[in-house]
């Protein structure tokens, strides 16, 4: 009979953030994950088949994403350390690559979030875990 010690098991928990722009007291997500690892943040969204209202997924660290074999559009919100809006990729469609030096990462949203959360660049996001 194996034994398992604690340290060997690989606890796959989702972690999820509501994100509000503290600027313009709007919401940009209500339940965003986290991509916390390598293999989160290499996978980003590829599996999904479109992110429903108030969904999301924070990358970090991360400067640039690409859309190639995704299927649907989606919003991009890129963030500096301060989680202070550095750039905007409005309705960035499949098989495309975008980037920003300065961001240290970058929140992924349904298209329509930048505009109906009227988020400019230099607005600055708060991230609430969820439980």
């Amino acid at each position: 009979m194996a034994r398992h010690r604690k340290s060997e098991r690989v606890i796959n928990k989702v972690l999820q953030i509501k994100v509000r722009n503290r600027d313009r007291g709007t919401i940009l997500a209500e339940a965003a994950e986290v991509a916390d690892t390598s293999a989160k943040r290499r996978t980003g969204l590829l599996k999904h088949s479109k992110l429903a209202p108030g969904e999301g997924l924070w990358i970090a660290p991360c400067e640039a994403v690409h859309s190639f074999g995704m299927k649907f559009a989606i919003d991009v919100v890129y963030l500096d350390r301060k989680k202070r809006v550095r750039k905007l990729r409005k309705e960035m469609v499949p098989r495309r690559l975008s980037a920003c030096l300065t961001a240290h990462s970058v929140l992924e949203l349904p298209v329509g979030v930048i505009d109906a959360s009227r988020t400019e660049p230099g607005d600055q996001l708060e991230f609430e875990k969820l439980e």
